[in-house]
C-alpha cells in the first residue's frame, strides 16, 4: 500500500496528513493524533503510518511551542506545558472543521495521543461528544492531580512559582475527565501505560479505570517505562480499527 504524507499549514498550525494515496480524496474516518512534550509531529509519524494503512485519514499536528512552532521553554514551571495543551484544545475543532469543509471527513472522528498528547485527548473527551473513540497513551485523565504533582515538584526544587498558580490554570478542572466521567457515555477509550512510568504516573490511569467500571474502557498495562514501542503502536491501530471501521461493516 502506498501512502501519501502531505505537509499542511492550517492558519498557524503545521500538521502532517497521512492517508492511503489511492483514497486521499475519499471520505474516510479521521484520527487526530497528538505528540508528547518536547516532541513533534514527525515523532508520531510511525503511528500515523500504521493507522493510515488501516484505512484512516490521520492528522498529526505540531502543538504550540513544539516542532515547527518551537519556542524557548519559560523558566516558570509548567507554563509552556499547559499553554501547549490549552492551545491543542482550542485548535482541535478548527482542524476537524477544515477537513469537513474539504468534504473528506464525516462523523467518524477519533482522537489519540502520547504523554502530553494523551492528556490532551482525555481533556477533549470532556467537551467533544463528536469524538467516537479515543486512545490515551502514557497520558493522564486526571490533569488536576498532574497540576498538583508539578507544583509539588517545583516546590521541592525551590523554584519560583506564581502564588495564584491554580487560578491561572482555572480551566483545568473543567477538562479533567476524572471529574466528568459521565461525558464519556459509552464511547470506547483505550488507555495504555507502563507500570514503571515516572513521568506521567501510572496510578492516575489505574485509579480512573477502577473508579469507572461501567465505562467502555480498555486498559493495557505493560512492564515498561515512559516509552512506546512498535507492538504498542500495533495495539493502538487494532483498537481504532475495531471501534471505528469494523464496527460499521
Amino acid at each position: 500500500m502506498k501512502l501519501t504524507i502531505r505537509k499542511r499549514t492550517l492558519g498557524t498550525i503545521p500538521l502532517l496528513e497521512v492517508v492511503e494515496e489511492a483514497r486521499r480524496n475519499d471520505t474516510l474516518p479521521l484520527i487526530v493524533y497528538y505528540h508528547g512534550w518536547q516532541s513533534s509531529k514527525e515523532l508520531v509519524l510511525t503511528q500515523g503510518r500504521y493507522l493510515a494503512e488501516a484505512g484512516f485519514r490521520v492528522l498529526l499536528p505540531d502543538a504550540a511551542n513544539h516542532g515547527e512552532r518551537k519556542q524557548p521553554i519559560t523558566k516558570i514551571p509548567s507554563l509552556t506545558f499547559w499553554q501547549s495543551i490549552h492551545t491543542n484544545l482550542f485548535e482541535f475543532g478548527f482542524i476537524v472543521n477544515h477537513f469537513k469543509k474539504l468534504g473528506v471527513v464525516d462523523d467518524r472522528i477519533a482522537a489519540g495521543g502520547v504523554s502530553m498528547g494523551g492528556i490532551t485527548t482525555c481533556a477533549l473527551l470532556t467537551h467533544h461528544p463528536e469524538i467516537k473513540a479515543a486512545a490515551c497513551i502514557m497520558g493522564s485523565p486526571q490533569p488536576v492531580k498532574y497540576r498538583e504533582r508539578i507544583m509539588g515538584h517545583a516546590s521541592k526544587l525551590d523554584r519560583f512559582f506564581p502564588h495564584d498558580y491554580e487560578s491561572l490554570l482555572g480551566w483545568v478542572p473543567d477538562y479533567d475527565l476524572s471529574y466528568h466521567p459521565e461525558t464519556l457515555g459509552d464511547r470506547p477509550v483505550l488507555f495504555w501505560h507502563g507500570i514503571h512510568d515516572v513521568i506521567v504516573p501510572y496510578d492516575h490511569v489505574e485509579e480512573f479505570v477502577k473508579e469507572n467500571p461501567d465505562r467502555n474502557l480498555t486498559f493495557i498495562e505493560e512492564d515498561e517505562e515512559h516509552l512506546v514501542k512498535v507492538p504498542t503502536m500495533k495495539e493502538i491501530t487494532a483498537f481504532f480499527l475495531k471501534e471505528m471501521i469494523k464496527v460499521n461493516e
